[in-house]
């Protein structure tokens, strides 16, 4: 298999965006007239990490990173949830904010688990398509394109999971179109950063990755990456 200089980093990155997201995605903020969660603030730019991934070194590459996501996500919260449950120390006065911390995590995790799982992939599946489709031409259509697609995805299943019973549904559907409408600005607004950190590894890497044979199931680990064609 080959060794990119940058791609474990990368995925590194992209998996501490995640666990930090999902820590902070149970605060309801409010910035002028938007209700958000707190998680807005990172989680878009995983699905630029995403678009980065599956244009650059592949849909295999993305998929790997995804379920390197999916997994570390699981082991927050399982630690997380025992942390809880050992009996504390007489002098450590902490409990009661630990749980309140942590007893809505597995909710989230349910939520973030089924969303980012099913967002991502709709984002790397959609990217790999359109560059198929355009010949590798117009970047921004594939970006954005993808995060129109991904973020639908994630953000109604996210939303309604996470908050359902716990918020009224007015709130429920202030998040979501909120939410929604923040993250494809933050994309597009983000595109000329795309294109830069693209062509920067693409050079660094000399890989552009083309997935014309590629089995684009979540569930196989061996597919590859053939290059552009003529």
């Amino acid at each position: 298999m080959r060794r990119y200089r940058y791609l474990d980093a990368l995925v590194v990155a992209f998996v501490v965006l995640l666990l930090v997201s999902n820590l902070v995605a149970q605060k309801i903020c409010r910035v002028g007239p938007f209700k958000l969660s707190a998680s807005e603030l990172l989680f878009p730019i995983t699905y630029i990490f995403g678009d980065v991934f599956t244009e650059v070194y592949g849909y295999a590459a993305s998929r790997r990173a995804i379920w390197m996501g999916f997994f570390a996500m699981a082991l927050l919260t399982g630690v997380g949830g025992l942390a809880v449950a050992l009996p504390p120390d007489p002098e450590w006065h902490d409990q009661a904010a630990l749980e309140r911390v942590f007893s809505f995590v597995p909710r989230m995790l349910v939520a973030s688990l089924v969303a980012y799982w099913a967002g991502e992939f709709a984002n790397c599946y959609t990217l790999a398509k359109l560059k198929l489709l355009t010949r590798g031409r117009w970047l921004w259509t594939r970006t954005i394109g993808s995060t129109i697609v991904g973020q639908a995805v994630d953000t109604t299943l996210v939303t309604g999971l996470a908050f359902w019973g716990r918020a009224s549904w007015t709130t429920i559907g202030q998040l979501l179109l909120w939410s929604y409408t923040l993250k494809v600005a933050y994309e597009t607004l983000a595109t000329p950063l795309t294109y830069l950190v693209v062509g920067e590894l693409k050079r660094a890497e000399n890989s552009d990755a083309w997935d014309q044979d590629e089995d684009f199931s979540p569930f196989i680990f061996n597919a590859r990456t053939v290059p552009a064609p003529p």
